[in-house]
């Protein structure tokens, strides 16, 4: 005996205005009477007729992979009820959207996807570029630091909706590049802006809406990758794991000291000569850099400062504590730089002695 399945109708508004909806679009809109948009704002939103829209889950969900989950549901639960539901998300179905995947792995419904023109069209048009010619990598600026990890460039970064969005891109590349970036904004639409900035200036001078995307045709350098898939897993866990999610800073303390002194028992029983205990003591030293991390997340999900501000803050204050080393300052023997490098710390700290700074609560570890 088949089972048929409920059934969802998913098309794309395309990049801009109505006229760029495509006419099989068109037909299946006017096919298909019950409608679901992801999203009112689109500039070709009104094709859709008499619709419901999504919009007010982006208000209430707690991350943006909430909402996506949030939507999918309702679609499929209409469909099971409905029999079956038109679902039109912008551009093309099958660019950049997760909603769009969530339905794909849906076994309650059965899903058809209908071509329709996406903004990537625009975007090779307005740089002149060819991008199989020269290989160009689409990414999601919200997954930056994960998708991006070890590349170079050309890239080209959809969904940069917001300054904060184009913040954490420029500070996951570490050495920032000296060829401007390509903002691309409102492609197809009469106020399509396409402008240079630079990598400075990105999160500065570009007004983000959520029709920009950049291209960045080179990295200096490829982006962390292991530290950055690390980033990503503590974000992971935070939003995903419920002890994670309910940790603070001042609850971890205990943690972190158990930590410190797990891997002072690894340094201890490590052997240099003979490697023995390096694997223990790689573990331990991975088990503190994820406090670091974890701390930093709360952090910035306080608005306080990233992981990024964390290694930026050290290596400049590493850097200004060993003028011998970037300005060639001279310097005699380890005495004078013993002395050079306490006199740094005491004029950063605007401390009168050494002892100064020195936490209460210190145990005679040595």
């Amino acid at each position: 005996m088949t089972v048929t399945l409920p059934r969802v109708s998913i098309i794309g508004l395309g990049p801009g205005g109505p006229d760029l909806v495509t006419s099989g679009t068109l037909a299946e809109i006017a096919r298909v009477p019950v409608r679901f948009g992801r999203t009112r704002r689109h500039p070709a939103a009104s094709v859709l007729g008499e619709a419901s829209w999504f919009d007010g889950r982006y208000e209430t969900a707690a991350t943006m992979d909430e909402v996506y989950r949030q939507i999918a549901d309702a679609v499929v639960e209409a469909a099971c009820i409905e029999g079956e539901v038109l679902y039109a998300v912008p551009g093309a179905p099958a660019v950049a959207e997760r909603t769009v995947q969530l339905l794909l792995a849906e076994d309650r419904v059965e899903c058809t996807l209908h071509s329709a023109m996406s903004f990537l069209e625009c975007a090779w048009t307005r740089l002149g570029v060819d991008p199989i010619a020269t290989s160009v990598r689409v990414v999601d600026g919200h997954q930056f630091a994960a998708d991006a990890a070890g590349e170079r460039g050309p890239l080209l970064v959809c969904q940069c909706d917001s300054p904060l969005v184009l913040s954490e891109i420029k500070l996951a590349v570490e050495e920032w590049p000296e060829e401007p970036i390509v903002v691309l904004q409102r492609l197809g639409l009469p106020d399509e802006h396409v402008f240079e900035v630079s990598w400075a200036d990105l999160d500065r001078d570009v007004a983000a809406d959520h029709l920009t995307s950049i291209f960045i045709p080179q990295l200096a350098s490829p982006v962390g990758f292991e530290l950055q898939q690390f980033e990503e897993l503590v974000r992971v866990l935070r939003d995903g794991c419920p002890w994670d999610a309910e940790q603070t800073s001042l609850s971890l303390r205990k943690y972190l000291l158990e930590e410190c002194y797990e891997l002072l028992e690894a340094i201890e029983a490590y052997e240099p000569e003979t490697g023995e205990g390096a694997e223990e003591f790689c573990e331990e030293l991975g088990d503190v850099l994820f406090q670091v991390f974890f701390h930093a997340r709360i952090a910035a999900e306080d608005g306080w400062f990233t992981i990024a501000d964390v290694a930026r803050t050290v290596h400049d204050k590493l850097r200004a504590r060993h003028p011998h080393v970037f300005d060639g300052s001279p310097v005699k023997d380890l005495a004078e730089l013993a002395v050079n490098w306490h006199a740094a710390k005491a004029s950063e700290k605007q401390r009168d002695s050494v002892f100064d700074g020195i936490p209460a609560e210190l145990p005679a570890l040595l």
